[in-house]
């Protein structure tokens, strides 16, 4: 998701969807660790893309104060 995306999100949406990329993260590590993955750029996509979520989120909340 692009950051102007995850923008259009409330926190609670934000949460969410940071809870959903880091479970798909952890399978994907599991994933890896046993020698099935086949991608294995997608660890990095989804690292970033968590990162990219709570940056929002942080800024969000921060605007709120």
């Amino acid at each position: 998701m692009k950051a102007t995306e995850l923008r259009s999100l409330s926190v609670d949406e934000l949460n969410t969807k940071t809870s959903e990329f880091r479970a798909e993260l952890f399978n994907l590590k599991v994933k890896h660790a046993t020698g099935q993955l086949e991608d294995t750029a997608r660890l990095r996509t989804l690292r970033r893309e968590i990162a990219r979520a709570e940056t929002v989120k942080h800024e969000i909340q921060e605007a709120q104060k």
